[in-house]
């Protein structure tokens, strides 16, 4: 089939949509379909239309459905898209309409979508591909904190969990991503002159971004809302630990019983868990086995195999017609 998958995200682009985007078409590539990638629909004749976000790639899925109706839409549905904007944006709300598969990123996803929608909807995890496994220092308890520095990622909850954990000098906090307002990266600075053992790295090249994380003991994800966050799955696959917050995206990819959730913005039920990793070796490996009970989710394989059942339900139906 000739498929086109639309990201807001431009090339450059760091975002995880482009990352999601750019996995996909290998995969579907591999698998003998011809891909394109692009930020809008161009209106080049293609079989099926894929839309990584419901609302910021609306125009796009809109338009190819009013130009090719009996043609294949599926929506891929982000943290903004289930846990913001399908609840009030009229334009994400059509998107979930107009669609003829949605695609959730974690199994707590399918929950958010009124139940009309839930049987034509589709759960794929993402996948990882990291080189290296976890090998953290000695010296220092060190946590990794990925993603760019925007609201939705409460990114500064791991540094102000330290003001609790003064009596531990070893643990220390290393951020990795851009700061996407202005504000956020003078925040990030007032952090870093107050609190030695917090330091921010700014935007790192991704291999950069994955060796920090293999030299960890622990991820930290703080976010209000979550998709599916790919940070979780490269983590999953390094054995490095995770410690998240109660929101569903995270329980959805770390599963129900994992024991490392903290309570949306709260530093010192956070602190509390730090402390306990960094101290007790009995807790430290729960978290390692539950991570390490997750990991065959993220794998590649289970990602294109799900993305191929999905395409598989169109080629069938094109190849009858």
């Amino acid at each position: 089939m000739k498929i086109a998958i639309i990201t807001p995200a431009g090339a450059r682009s760091r975002a995880g949509n482009r990352h999601t985007a750019a996995r996909w078409a290998a995969f579907l590539r591999a698998l003998g379909h011809t891909v394109a990638v692009e930020t809008q629909w161009g209106g080049a004749p293609v079989d099926l239309l894929i839309a990584l976000h419901a609302r910021r790639s609306h125009e796009s899925a809109a338009r190819f459905r009013a130009t090719c109706p009996g043609r294949p839409l599926i929506v891929v549905l982000t943290g903004t898209d289930l846990y913001r904007d399908i609840r009030s944006d009229a334009e994400a709300q059509h998107s979930l309409r107009i669609a003829d598969r949605l695609v959730v990123l974690q199994d707590m996803g399918r929950l958010e979508l009124p139940p009309a929608l839930r049987p034509k909807t589709r759960i794929i995890y993402q996948s990882a591909r990291v080189p290296l496994l976890s090998s953290p220092p000695h010296r220092v308890f060190r946590t990794v904190v990925l993603g760019h520095l925007r609201a939705e990622k409460d990114p500064f909850r791991a540094a102000l969990a330290l003001q609790f954990l003064t009596d531990l000098p070893r643990i220390e906090v290393v951020q990795i991503g851009e700061a996407l307002a202005p504000e956020m990266e003078r925040e990030a600075r007032r952090l870093m002159h107050i609190e030695p053992r917090y330091r921010w790295l700014g935007g790192l090249p991704h291999w950069r971004a994955l060796r920090w994380l293999a030299r960890a003991h622990v991820l930290i994800l703080s976010s209000r809302m979550e998709g599916g966050a790919n940070a979780i799955a490269e983590a999953a696959c390094a054995g490095v630990p995770v410690i998240a917050s109660r929101v569903p995206g995270n329980i959805g990819m770390l599963g129900r019983a994992y024991p490392g959730y903290f309570p949306l913005e709260d530093e010192r039920r956070l602190a509390q868990l730090l402390r306990r990793a960094a101290t007790e070796h009995a807790y430290y490996g729960r978290l390692q086995a539950g991570i390490a009970a997750r990991r065959h989710l993220f794998q590649p394989k289970s990602e294109r195999d799900g993305l191929g059942r999905l395409i598989a339900e169109f080629h069938r139906a094109k190849r009858q017609a």
